[in-house]
């Protein structure tokens, strides 16, 4: 059975009802945990990689419809943009018109099956956070639903483990603080769990799209879907060439001892490798988390592997209350979704562009997206209608929290089409059509109020 704090968090597990497939997956990780295992992946056992184009490939129109006819999407759902001072899904922010992430998503995939006469279900791995508002805010869409098929399955809970000696964190204040989610790389065991797995490759289909709801970039594209089916790998990522912004960020590279692409994240990255990490010009390819892979691979190796995958381990250390730095330090064993590259022999990258890749990860991100930057086409893609996307900074003290950075913009969003950077530094509120030109900063020693219709340009 093992140590007395994996005897006590399977216990908390099955007593919270969590899937037996996602407490053994839990139990692997953490006697890797206890074993000292970092996940760490040194500079010195890694080369860059290379990859081709999306731009550069033919895909035959017929095998593109083909490959959408057969594919299923997923989107991962479970955030509660918590950092943006939110307490239920990211997804359903407000991005345009009224229309938020969820609408978004669900009114491009319906534009697609109308395209090419395709099913092509659309299915949520929500947390035990997100799934009540998701499934609300859906119900507007009755055709979305799939005949034999859920809208939705829920992504697993584990434990989170004190530092002090790896038990289960007790935390009578707010109960649910004691449990966190495995991190995306759980979709598989999910999907393994809930037995959608097994339905989906019953029902007819053959790959599955999986992206994260607050990219809305990341279309289930029928030219991608078929430079996969096309590809016969059994998995693929779409990576994108890493920018300054990206420098923290994790990259691909390729293992020297057996020649299998990896995904390192910064959290696998040793201290002595930062600069590595930072390195635009050696690592030059990170990824969109917008992934590919064949049911049937899928299923092949996680039956070879009695359902764990075996995804490299990341070790996060926080506190168990993230709002409260006093509160215990916890460990919460993750995985990342992309991570599976490296399980299957013969995985691709394909380069794309930064189109399929619009993640809001803050308020900064929130802003571009609300403003003139990007136009929303009658099929619901994003259409970049700026020449460049604008740098943006927003003052964390004021425009950090959603509330607080729409108490700003209380008419919208500036127009930041003619804007290559955009700072804020204080507590500004902007009127109803301000305009953005150049390379900008506003400052405020006290509150202070942009009027309607200001141009704010770069000064000459």
């Amino acid at each position: 059975m093992g140590s007395a704090g994996l005897t006590q968090a399977r216990e908390k597990m099955m007593a919270a009802g969590v899937d037996e497939v996602a407490i053994e997956t839990f139990a692997h990780y953490y006697r890797l945990l206890e074993h000292g295992e970092t996940g760490m992946i040194p500079e010195s056992t890694i080369e860059p990689v290379d990859m081709e184009a999306l731009a550069d490939v033919e895909v035959p129109d017929d095998v593109a419809a083909e490959a959408v006819r057969h594919t299923a999407v997923i989107k991962l759902n479970g955030g509660l943009g918590t950092s943006m001072g939110m307490d239920r899904a990211k997804s359903l922010l407000c991005v345009r018109r009224g229309l938020s992430f969820l609408d978004i998503i669900a009114r491009q995939v319906l534009h697609l099956r109308q395209q090419y006469d395709a099913t092509l279900p659309l299915i949520f791995m929500n947390s035990f956070r997100t799934s009540a508002d998701t499934m609300a805010a859906l119900t507007r869409y009755e055709d979305l639903p799939v005949e034999g098929l859920p809208l939705e399955f829920l992504q697993n809970k584990e434990p989170k483990l004190l530092t002090k000696d790896l038990t289960p964190a007790n935390w009578p204040a707010d109960r649910d603080l004691e449990w966190c989610p495995p991190g995306h790389g759980d979709i598989y065991t999910a999907l393994r769990g809930t037995g959608l797995l097994e339905r989906l490759i019953e029902a007819g289909y053959r790959y599955v799209f999986v992206s994260n709801s607050d990219n809305l970039g990341a279309v289930p594209d029928a030219r991608v879907a078929g430079w996969f089916a096309q590809s016969g790998a059994p998995f693929a990522i779409e990576a994108v060439r890493r920018t300054p912004s990206d420098r923290k960020g994790g990259h691909f590279a390729r293992r020297l001892s057996d020649g299998r692409i990896v995904l390192r994240e910064s959290a696998q990255t040793l201290d002595a490798d930062k600069d590595a990490l930072a390195d635009l010009g050696r690592h030059r390819f990170c990824s969109t988390n917008n992934l590919w892979f064949d049911l049937q691979a899928m299923q092949r190796t996680l039956d070879e592997r009695s359902g764990i995958l075996g995804l490299p381990m990341i070790r996060n250390v926080k506190t168990v209350d993230p709002g409260d730095p006093s509160s215990p330090e916890v460990v919460q064993i993750e995985t990342a979704m992309g991570a599976a590259i490296e399980v299957f022999e013969g995985s691709r990258l394909i380069e794309v562009g930064r189109d399929r890749f619009i993640p809001v990860k803050t308020t900064n991100d929130l802003l571009v997206l609300r403003s003139d930057v990007y136009d929303i086409r009658d099929d619901f893609v994003l259409d970049q209608s700026a020449a460049q996307v604008p740098f943006i900074d927003l003052d964390t003290g004021f425009f950090k929290l959603v509330g607080e950075f729409d108490k700003r913009f209380p008419e919208g969003a500036p127009s930041l089409r003619k804007a290559s950077a955009f700072r804020v530094d204080g507590d500004v509120t902007f009127g109803k059509g301000v305009e953005v030109v150049g390379d900008v900063e506003v400052k405020a020693e006290s509150a202070r109020r942009v009027e309607p219709g200001t141009v704010l340009a770069a000064e000459s």
